[in-house]
């Protein structure tokens, strides 16, 4: 008899399918790129969505130099805050932090997040990590950044969310003197990205709590007298009897969403510092829009209000595009 073969049933993508640690996305890597020294990321929140008509300037489309209807992705952009400056050493486990300057002024949100330094000498500080620099222990240098609650028009929190942000540069030197030049100031998302750039977008997407097989994993319902062994919305079989294990490729039921997931090559068709995007009403679960903003072509991971953290694109072929030339944005409402 033939043996039977059919392709597996639900996709192994993303495993192990377990919660986020915290609703802060995180960056294990960093592109490498040499030129004018700036952050390589920047924090926003997701507002909503919407749709702008534009001229297509994608080399070799069908519509290349027609008016397109794109749907847009709106984040809120406002100003995030240096708290420090971190000095790396290269190891046989990785990166080690081995030197640390904070800012001599913090803004009291933080305060709420974390256990700030006392009595924490900055010209000291920062005079170490220059010295571990001239004998050539340094090898990457970080800045430890965080949002200013008080600029949210639409997100009520009263907390500061902290992110570990690398810096662009030549070398050590260039990229310590950058991030010591922007200690304790603000920057705002004009300072890191521009009109037309590709992004890596990073979140944490919508929790759904714990799901079944079939919502979880994509496997088909149970069909005629297989569904009489129990329910029609689980699997036929943990596995064999020999060996006595329940292997994680099988499909189970447990937690869904509320996963962090990265999206690249993402473009960015405006960075916006004043206008009114908001519509009638304000945006759904979100409300209104005062600060900066930027919009995003197509889609994003997460909810409204999710913090959403833009990169520097880490495999694109395309570094820019230009700026794009849009005609019009819409600012209908959406809730009816």
């Amino acid at each position: 008899m033939a043996k039977g073969h059919r392709p597996r049933r639900g996709s192994l993508a993303f495993s192990p399918r377990k919660r986020a640690k915290s609703h802060i996305p995180r960056f294990r890597s960093w592109p490498e790129s040499a030129g004018e020294s700036k952050l390589q990321d920047f924090a926003g929140y997701k507002v909503g969505m919407t749709h702008v008509v534009l001229i297509d300037d994608v080399k070799n489309s069908l519509t290349e130099g027609m008016e397109i209807s794109v749907p847009v992705t709106i984040v809120e952009t406002p100003a995030v805050r240096v708290a420090s400056v971190r000095a790396y050493t290269s190891s046989s486990y990785g990166e080690k932090a081995i030197a640390e300057a904070w800012a001599s002024e913090l803004d009291e949100s933080l305060g709420k997040t974390i256990k700030l330094p006392k009595n924490s000498n900055t010209d000291a500080a920062l005079e170490k990590i220059s010295s571990l620099i001239d004998e050539g222990s340094v090898a990457d240098i970080k800045v430890v950044t965080y949002t200013l609650p008080k600029n949210l028009s639409g997100v009520a929190k009263k907390n500061s969310d902290i992110m570990e942000s690398a810096v662009r540069g030549t070398d050590v030197a260039s990229k310590f003197e950058y991030a010591k030049s922007i200690l304790g100031a603000e920057i705002k998302i004009g300072d890191v990205f521009n009109n037309g750039e590709f992004v890596d977008v990073a979140a944490i997407t919508t929790g759904k709590g714990t799901t079944g097989p079939v919502k979880r994993w994509g496997i088909n319902l149970a069909k005629n007298k297989h569904s009489r062994q129990g329910s029609l919305r689980q699997i036929g079989t943990l596995g064999p009897w020999n060996p006595s294990v329940v292997s994680w490729r099988v499909p189970q039921m447990g937690q869904a969403g509320y996963h962090q997931r990265t999206e690249y090559n993402k473009r960015i068709l405006d960075v916006a510092t004043e206008g009114d995007i908001t519509p009638e009403g304000g945006f759904a679960n979100y409300g209104v829009v005062n600060g900066d903003y930027i919009l995003i072509k197509g889609s994003i991971p997460g909810p409204a209000k999710r913090l959403v953290r833009l990169r520097d694109p880490i495999r694109s072929k395309v570094p820019t595009m230009g700026e794009p030339q849009l005609l019009h944005v819409s600012t209908q409402s959406n809730q009816g």
